[in-house]
């Protein structure tokens, strides 16, 4: 059973996102920030993140860039509901840059989720 994990500091699209992928059969572990995120990465690597770049403590951008650095090979889906721009840059063409395989601007379909997940893990 392929895995992945949710990392966002709102409960209930974390919440949200475990239920959509856990009925279509994925193990889904939890996160609510950057820093537990790569916590729980380093104890179990998932073979995919979903990462929001907006959270307390460790946002998603560094996050991903530790991700990617530690785990070159590891899978991410960054996701935001935040437009704010560094630059001429949004977040999600940063995060895109730092590792990001795909990109989701909230909010988004979570059928629209399920097959950048699928796409990603061959499904």
């Amino acid at each position: 059973m392929p895995s992945v994990l949710v990392v966002d500091d709102e409960d209930q699209i974390r919440q949200l996102i475990r239920d959509t992928l856990e009925q279509a059969g994925y193990e889904v572990q939890e996160a609510r920030n950057g820093k537990q995120g790569l916590e729980c990465y380093r104890a179990k690597p998932a073979d995919l993140v979903v990462m929001d770049i907006l959270m307390p403590d460790q946002d998603g951008l560094e996050s991903i860039m530790t991700l990617r650095r530690e785990f070159p090979a590891s899978r991410v889906i960054a996701i935001t509901g935040g437009c704010d721009m560094i630059g001429i840059l949004n977040f999600l063409d940063v995060a895109k840059m730092l590792g990001a395989r795909r990109t989701l601007q909230k909010p988004f379909d979570m059928q629209t989720l399920l097959e950048a997940a699928q796409s990603e893990l061959g499904r």
